[in-house]
């Protein structure tokens, strides 16, 4: 499953470029709760297709409705495909949940409010521009003037937070967050179809020609190199991710380090306690490493949630890289060495004690 953006993206520029007219709905501002954050956005064509997404689904069914009603209204003897009028005009805005009826119509938790800028019939080269430096692993800044529709594009360094001050709306977009995952196990599998659904690209690294040969996962690119090696040419990044997942250190060891050189979002090895250790004490013995230049590899890793099996050990890991990727701090208490430490023997403690907004 690609970047949820950039799908949406993609659709919107393959209906512009038939000359089928498409609005793309924003998310600017929230108040109280919402479903979807601030910059999510979602595209529909005048045929009623939707992709993406701005709420849990009743301010998409309110979208679809307003303009199918008005194509209706509008052009009686529009052709059958085309369902929905979307107009030629400035961008405009649109609010839901002012009332608490109004909310709870919506599906707007706890009295929340959405706002929402709606672009109509962007233009077809921006939009290819846009798709095409995604697509090549750029980050974007995308501009739109408020009054005119006017879009232009920037290359950025980095993302920065959706600015709307009434005169230009500016948006971040990103390429894909990737996932690098250094052996082709069980576990392996597991991971990577979790990481496909929440929208990484997923490259698997093994050069053990017996567990590539029973890989079964769609969608992930799979190597044989070795693994020091594929991390030097992947292009490690800020939205990257390199998971070490064998337990061999001659596979292990060697890409950590290299990912550990570089900027990437996570940095992680499957194993235990003792493993982990061990797997510290190598690096440090035999490759020049430090306690200090070691900070940033984590493990054992995933959050404490007494995961046994393969793919409870996957939900595990997923939920770190998210809460990472999102930039949400987890308490001490919810990684997996500390709150084991804390069940032993001894330790004073009979369970692990997780704080109400945690979200646990």
């Amino acid at each position: 499953m690609e970047n949820l953006d950039l799908m949406v993206l993609t659709h919107l520029l393959g209906w512009r470029s038939q000359g089928q007219k498409a609005l793309l709905a924003t998310v600017v501002r929230t108040w109280g709760s919402s479903p979807r954050p601030v910059g999510s956005i979602m595209a529909l064509c005048e045929t009623g297709a939707v992709v993406g997404s701005v709420s849990g689904g009743c301010i998409e069914d309110d979208l679809i409705y307003r303009y199918k009603n008005a194509a209706s209204s509008a052009d009686p003897s529009a052709p059958e495909h085309k369902t929905h009028n979307i107009p030629t005009r400035s961008p405009e805005r649109v609010t839901y949940g002012v009332s608490a009826d109004e909310a709870h119509r919506f599906g707007l938790p706890c009295g929340g409010t959405l706002e929402l800028v709606l672009e109509f019939n962007p233009g077809v080269a921006e939009l290819k521009s846009l798709v095409d430096m995604l697509t090549d692993g750029q980050m974007v800044h995308r501009r739109t003037d408020m009054a005119t529709g006017q879009v232009t594009l920037a290359r950025a360094h980095q993302p920065e937070p959706l600015t709307d001050d009434g005169i230009t709306l500016a948006n971040s977009f990103g390429p894909e967050y990737r996932m690098l995952l250094i052996g082709a196990g069980q576990l392996t599998e597991y991971l990577a179809t979790m990481a496909l659904f929440c929208g990484f690209a997923v490259t698997v690294c093994d050069p053990r020609e017996e567990y590539r040969s029973s890989w079964q996962v769609a969608g992930v690119t799979l190597l044989s190199g070795m693994p020091d090696d594929v991390v030097k040419a992947f292009h490690v990044d800020r939205r990257t991710c390199v998971i070490a997942l064998t337990h061999d250190p001659k596979l292990d060891d060697l890409a950590l380090l290299e990912a550990l050189n570089s900027d990437a979002l996570y940095v992680g090895a499957i194993g235990s306690r003792r493993n982990d250790e061990a797997r510290r004490a190598r690096m440090i013995e035999h490759f020049d490493q430090t306690e200090e230049s070691l900070m940033a590899l984590r493990g054992p890793i995933g959050i404490f949630i007494g995961s046994k099996t393969p793919p409870e050990i996957a939900v595990s890991v997923m939920a770190e890289v998210l809460a990472l990727k999102n930039a949400v701090s987890l308490p001490r208490d919810m990684q997996v060495g500390p709150a084991k430490e804390q069940l032993e023997p001894g330790s004073g403690s009979a369970a692990v004690c997780f704080s109400p907004n945690s979200g646990q």
